[in-house]
C-alpha cells in the first residue's frame, strides 16, 4: 500500500533537488519505455509520482518514479506490484543491450539445461549473486568494469537495464520510501558514473 504523504514527500523532495514533479506520467514514460523488461509483464501498469530533471543543452534527462502494475489472474484493487525507479537518458551513453538482475534458484535451475549468462571469473561472488544478460558478450564485459563488479558484489538485490542513451536502475517489486529517495538518488548517480565516462558524469551532475 503507497503511503498516503508519499505523494507530498516526493514533491517537497522534488523541489529540493531541482526536479520537476508530477503526480502522473504527463511525460509518456510508459510509453517510451514498454519495449525494456521491467515493463514486460502484468496488466494495468501506470507510472505516478514523476520527479524529472533535464537540460537539453547538456543533453540529459534524469526521472525518478513509481511504477506498478497487476498480476495477471489478479483482481484485487491492492494487489499490485509496486516499485521505484531510476532512469536516465543521455546522448553521453552508449550501453549495449544489457540486463542485470538478482540470481535466483529458477536461473540457476535454468543453467543446467543451457540457459547461461555472463560471468567473471574474477569476481565469483558477483556471479553468484546476480544473473547478466545480453546479446553482445564482448562489449558488455567492456562495461562491467572492476569499480562495477566490485560495486554490485557489495550491493546485493539491485536490477539494471541498459540500451543505447537508456540506463534503468530499481530494486524489483520494491517502493523506495520517501525518505530513503534521495540516497537512491545518489545511487543512480553513482552507477550512472562508473557507465559512463567521468567528464560527462560532472557535466550532467554538476560534481
Amino acid at each position: 500500500m503507497v503511503h498516503p504523504y508519499r505523494e507530498r514527500n516526493m514533491a517537497e523532495l522534488a523541489h529540493k533537488l531541482g526536479f520537476e514533479f508530477h503526480a502522473e506520467d504527463d511525460y509518456g514514460i510508459l510509453q517510451q519505455l514498454q519495449d525494456f523488461r521491467l515493463f514486460s509483464g502484468g496488466r494495468k501498469k501506470t507510472i505516478e509520482r514523476v520527479m524529472r530533471k533535464q537540460d537539453g543543452l547538456m543533453e540529459f534527462d534524469i526521472s525518478i518514479f513509481d511504477y506498478s502494475f497487476q498480476m495477471w489472474g489478479s483482481s484485487a484493487k491492492d494487489n499490485r506490484v509496486h516499485q521505484t525507479v531510476f532512469f536516465l537518458q543521455s546522448a553521453k551513453l552508449g550501453l549495449p543491450e544489457l540486463w542485470l538482475q538478482p540470481e535466483t534458484i529458477v536461473h540457476k535451475l535454468g543453467e543446467l539445461v543451457g540457459f547461461t549468462d555472463i560471468d567473471f571469473v574474477r569476481f565469483p561472488k558477483f556471479s553468484g549473486h546476480y544473473r547478466l544478460t545480453g546479446e553482445d558478450e564482448e562489449y558488455i564485459r567492456h562495461h562491467f568494469t572492476d569499480e562495477v563488479l566490485n560495486y554490485f558484489t557489495m550491493n546485493k538485490g539491485w536490477s539494471m537495464e541498459g540500451l543505447g542513451f537508456y540506463l534503468l536502475f530499481y530494486r524489483k517489486g520494491t517502493l523506495i520510501p520517501s525518505a530513503q529517495i534521495e540516497q537512491f538518488y545518489k545511487r543512480g548517480h553513482e552507477v550512472y558514473r562508473m557507465m559512463a565516462d567521468e567528464q560527462a558524469q560532472n557535466k550532467i551532475f554538476g560534481t
